[in-house]
């Protein structure tokens, strides 16, 4: 029946062993374990507005970027209107030279126009890429903040160099 049964002595000095690992607990263990949650909190907070500001920024560049595709769009549409008219007009006076001098400038507002949506193009794709090599950078950040991890990462690289 002892076996069922703990003395006294043995309940206290289980209580006041209780008493001093629950004190250290509370004195240095939780305020550390505490601080890394909030720090871990805060960083992923940081994370999902980075992202949101991100994605508010690309909005923005995509919208942009429709705005001087439909100029482009409105300019052609009034370059070959203004190429119609003066067409008809040249046709008048001679029917030949009007029609190949039509040729030559309805040809001139598409390169023209071609010219300005690859512009357009380029710097859409320039913004983007820029947004995400920040976004990239960021996140690289704050996943190689410790040496075990770069370490990883240079590894894996020089493995993927090795197999090319």
């Amino acid at each position: 029946m002892e076996l069922f049964t703990p003395d006294f002595g043995l309940i206290f000095w289980m209580f006041i062993a209780f008493i001093v690992l629950f004190f250290i607990l509370w004195k240095w263990g939780w305020p550390v374990i505490l601080k890394n949650m909030d720090e871990r909190a805060d960083t992923i907070d940081k994370g999902v507005e980075y992202a949101r500001k991100a994605k508010a920024e690309l909005d923005s560049a995509r919208q942009e970027a429709r705005k001087y595709i439909e100029e482009a769009q409105t300019k052609q549409a009034e370059m070959l209107r203004d190429a119609a008219k003066m067409k008809s007009q040249l046709e008048e006076e001679a029917r030949i030279a009007a029609s190949e001098r039509a040729k030559e400038m309805i040809d001139a507002a598409k390169v023209s126009i071609e010219q300005s949506r690859k512009e357009a193009e380029l710097q859409f794709r320039n913004e983007v890429s820029k947004f995400s090599l920040d976004i990239a950078e960021k996140m690289v950040r704050n996943q190689l903040k410790n040496d075990k991890a770069q370490n990883e990462l240079v590894n894996k690289l020089l493995d993927e160099i090795e197999k090319n």
